[in-house]
C-alpha cells in the first residue's frame, strides 16, 4: 500500500512537472506551442499561406509538437518503472 501511495506522489510530481515543459513544431511557417499536458499554449501563424496550406501547416505543426511532448512523458515514464 505504501508503494502505491510513492507512486501516485510520484506521478504527481510529474504532472506538475509536465504542465511547465513546452514543445514546440514549425511547419511552412507556422509554428505551435503545448505544453507537457497537452494543451496548446500558442500558435503562431504564417499569413502567405491560402487557407488550404494553413490548415495543413497547422495540422501537422500541432501533431509534431503532440509526439514530441508524448515521447518525452513516455521517457520519463520508463524512467520512472
Amino acid at each position: 500500500m505504501l508503494d502505491k501511495l510513492k507512486q501516485f506522489g510520484n506521478l504527481k510530481a510529474l504532472q506538475d512537472e509536465a504542465k511547465k515543459e513546452r514543445f514546440e513544431a514549425t511547419n511552412n511557417g507556422v509554428k505551435v506551442v503545448i505544453n507537457g499536458t497537452l494543451q496548446v499554449e500558442e500558435v503562431t501563424l504564417n499569413s502567405e499561406l491560402d487557407s488550404e496550406q494553413l490548415a495543413q501547416a497547422v495540422k501537422q505543426s500541432v501533431n509534431d509538437a503532440l509526439k514530441s511532448a508524448q515521447m518525452s512523458m513516455a521517457q520519463k515514464m520508463q524512467g520512472m518503472m
